[in-house]
């Protein structure tokens, strides 16, 4: 690990990849305001995910880059992956692109 390369942080931006309904994620739309379960490495945490502009709904198997507001501070990197979850299931994987906050 390299000082200063991680960063705790509150608001991050990720490039988040949906898992399609087959293969075992969400059958439903979400939209801003949608508040699942973001895990990195071994750490979980509830995020509230923001839409960018323009988009009202993700629909199952898109692909969106949005902003993220986690409930607690973590320690996060540039490029770090992470999981979606929702009820015990994955729905959706990513991996950060900047730190906001």
């Amino acid at each position: 690990m390299q000082a200063g390369k991680h960063h705790t942080a509150y608001e991050v931006q990720g490039g988040s990849i949906r898992v399609d309904e087959e293969e075992g994620g969400r059958h439903t739309p979400f939209f801003t305001g949608y508040r699942p379960q973001f895990y990195f490495r071994t750490t979980d945490v509830t995020g509230d995910v923001n839409l960018p502009t323009g988009v009202e709904m993700v629909m199952p198997g898109d692909n969106v880059s949005c902003e993220v507001s986690l409930i607690t501070p973590v320690a996060l990197e540039k490029g770090l992956r992470f999981a979606i979850r929702e009820g015990g299931h994955t729905v959706g994987a990513g991996a950060v692109t900047e730190i906001i906050e």
